[in-house]
């Protein structure tokens, strides 16, 4: 057994955390302890990033206004998405999709402008900047789940409109709205699983050896 080792408590915790992360949908209005959010945001700064290069910038949204304006880019999108769905598009629209207008905090999550300057880990894979984003997200995820507080992930906007709104550089990017905020419970299973929309495939569908699995 490795010296290195964290306590069986603490490892019990770790996986704990990571099982009963959900992606929330339904908030209370209760503000977040500004202390809290700071280390909320202080896990994300943690995460590995490719080359170093610390691609992520969050903006927190304190303006009424400007949330309202995020939730209306939201909205435009939801109804692209619905009727792209075709067949489903009745049964997504009664989908929860966002909390923005309910939970206490919106913060938006953007890849930094100049991102070319960075080739470490890059020249191949240069999305190598949003998987490193992604892993700032989730440190933020966790913590916040380990704090009883709940995050949701909003994908449904129009990039370009909502970096013209928010002011950004030409070259960066927004890859996601983070609802933020005191829950009264955290949903059992996925959102999406619980409400019959889909269903989660085993991990043994998922892993091969040497080669890719075929069906």
């Amino acid at each position: 057994m490795s010296s290195l080792r964290y306590s069986d408590s603490e490892i019990a915790a770790i996986y704990r955390v990571i099982a009963e992360r959900r992606d929330m949908r339904h908030f209370k209005p209760d503000a977040v302890d500004p202390i809290i959010l700071a280390k909320l945001l202080a896990a994300a700064h943690h995460a590995p990033s490719v080359g170093l290069m610390q691609p992520w910038r969050f903006i927190r949204i304190t303006d009424a206004n400007l949330r309202q304006h995020i939730y209306d880019l939201v909205q435009e999108e939801r109804l692209n998405t619905a009727q792209a769905l075709g067949e489903r598009e009745d049964e997504f629209m009664r989908l929860k999709v966002e909390g923005i207008m309910q939970c206490a905090e919106v913060l938006v999550v953007a890849l930094c402008d100049q991102r070319q300057d960075y080739i470490f880990g890059r020249r191949t894979l240069p999305e190598m900047d949003l998987a490193s984003v992604s892993c700032a997200i989730q440190n933020l995820w966790l913590a916040a789940r380990a704090e009883g507080l709940g995050l949701g992930w909003v994908s449904m906007f129009e990039p370009e409109s909502l970096a013209k709104l928010l002011q950004m550089p030409a070259d960066a990017k927004p890859v996601a709205i983070l609802c933020l905020g005191h829950v009264d419970a955290f949903y059992q299973a996925p959102m999406l699983v619980e409400t019959g929309w889909s269903k989660e495939k085993p991990l043994s569908e998922l892993v091969s050896e040497n080669t890719w699995k075929r069906d």
